[in-house]
């Protein structure tokens, strides 16, 4: 179990994580979240309905990496508009888009980031140094997108755009700067990608 998921009878995922392990995955959660922002504000109305339709930002953020976590809904980043006309439509359309729903990405997002920080903080120590983290069903699933977010942060960071990016960051020597982040990379896409296969088992 060291390093990787297993289900649990019933649903949910157990790992076994030392000391260290965990207090890397807490501290890049409670990077996350102060990243994603705090929610809404408390001079915010008391309805919730006012909560539910009050409007986001239009504009993608101006931050790399918070424009990796909520990039624009419209256009394909990788390919230039075929004319002024479709980049104004594509831009005017992932502006409607992201003013309706990035406010509910952002919750949830940030959700599933506490999620991850409190279930982290309920662990009791084995005696050894670590603890066997016990996730149920609807954890696992907030885990497995906290995870995804901070290997979004964490890649972009690292300026990883494709496959040839991250095969390149394997070959990283040790006295790169680099090579801390490009470590944590991996293992969290090895967690994550265990955690997949067993809520999928």
């Amino acid at each position: 179990m060291p390093g990787q998921f297993e289900p649990l009878p019933g649903g949910g995922a157990a790992v076994a994580l030392d000391d260290v392990e965990i207090s890397i995955i807490r501290s890049l959660a409670v990077q996350l979240l102060e990243l994603i922002g705090p929610g809404p504000a408390e001079d915010a109305p008391d309805d919730p309905l006012a909560e539910l339709f009050a409007e986001g930002p239009s504009e993608p953020p101006s931050d790399p990496v918070l424009r990796r976590l909520f990039p624009d809904a419209y256009g394909d980043p990788g390919k230039e508009p075929a004319s002024p006309q479709e980049a104004e439509e594509c831009r005017a359309s992932s502006a409607e888009f992201r003013r309706y729903t990035e406010n509910d990405l952002r919750a949830r997002k940030r959700e599933d980031a506490l999620a991850m920080i409190r279930s982290l903080d309920a662990l009791t120590s084995a005696g050894d140094g670590g603890a066997v983290l016990k996730l149920s069903a609807e954890e696992s699933r907030q885990w497995l997108g906290a995870l995804n977010d901070l290997r979004l942060a964490i890649g972009s960071r690292l300026e990883i755009g494709d496959e040839d990016d991250g095969d390149l960051l394997y070959r990283l020597p040790d006295e790169d700067p680099r090579k801390p982040m490009v470590m944590a990379y991996l293992w969290l896409g090895g967690l994550q990608e265990t955690l997949v296969s067993t809520l999928l088992a």
